[in-house]
């Protein structure tokens, strides 16, 4: 595959908050047709963790995904977990836990859901983003994923004390495969309140002052195309439910089973 193909999405099997029943992926905004028109067959697949040290969670996630994907006719050689128990075959001791030739011999990159501080401190420690320069297949962002894939990370506060805690840091170096500071889970999470305060309304919005961010609700995504990882997207286009938060307000950027380029 000679470009990358770049999938941030919200939650790919369905919504968090089971307020639509899912079995798979999720049939919505038709992500599921669109990753196919790009898998290649025997795709070997690598599974990079948000929570390293969670071996029991990262084993439920990694075999929930591989059987997901099987099921809907997904052609997979593996699925390996990237985590602190890897040692493939590009074992770097030096530089981090994988090598950059034992990650680009995968075809597909998941970049799992969790806990964004934890898995950006897990990325930072690999460095994962130096190594994913130049890669070309599939990477899919889930979740906080899709949202330590930009450049500069948005952290969201979303465990209680983060949104007092005045040495809790809410921008940091990310993954640099896009400029898009995305926010999942929107019809979740926006009337929420942590710490005392609405999540959104006083301490997203506040944020928003001078940067900009791409509102995902679960079962919409963000896609781009780029000649590989790190270079300048050709295509990035939302599809599904979304919203554009810039300044201190929410306006509408696309609607469900539309899609909007965001490209000219």
């Amino acid at each position: 595959m000679d470009m990358v193909h770049i999938f941030l999405t919200s939650s790919p099997t369905g919504p968090l908050d089971g307020s639509r029943r899912v079995d798979g992926i999720d049939k919505w905004n038709g992500f599921g047709d669109r990753l196919h028109e790009v898998w290649q067959a025997d795709s070997r697949c690598l599974m990079i963790a948000a929570a390293p040290d969670n071996a029991a969670l990262m084993d439920e996630m990694t075999g929930f995904f591989w059987h997901t994907w099987l099921r809907e006719g997904f052609s997979m050689q593996c699925m390996d977990k990237l985590d602190y128990r890897y040692h493939g075959s590009g074992w770097d001791s030096v530089h981090g836990h994988i090598s950059r030739g034992d990650l680009h011999s995968y075809d597909v990159l998941f970049l799992a859901g969790g806990h964004v501080p934890t898995q950006r401190h897990f990325f930072e420690a690999i460095g994962l983003r130096e190594k994913l320069q130049g890669f070309q297949g599939i990477i899919i962002g889930i979740s906080a994923g899709s949202m330590n894939s930009a450049d500069m990370v948005y952290i969201q506060s979303e465990e209680p004390g983060e949104a007092v805690d005045r040495g809790f840091r809410r921008w940091g170096r990310g993954l640099g495969l896009t400029k898009r500071n995305i926010l999942p889970h929107y019809q979740m999470v926006k009337d929420n309140y942590l710490d005392g305060m609405r999540l959104y309304e006083d301490i997203t919005m506040p944020d928003s002052y001078g940067h900009e961010f791409v509102v995902l609700c679960d079962g919409s995504y963000l896609r781009f195309e780029a000649e590989w990882a790190g270079a300048p997207p050709i295509s990035e286009t939302v599809y599904g439910e979304a919203y554009i938060i810039r300044e201190g307000t929410v306006s509408e950027l696309c609607r469900h089973e539309k899609m909007c380029a965001l490209l000219s």
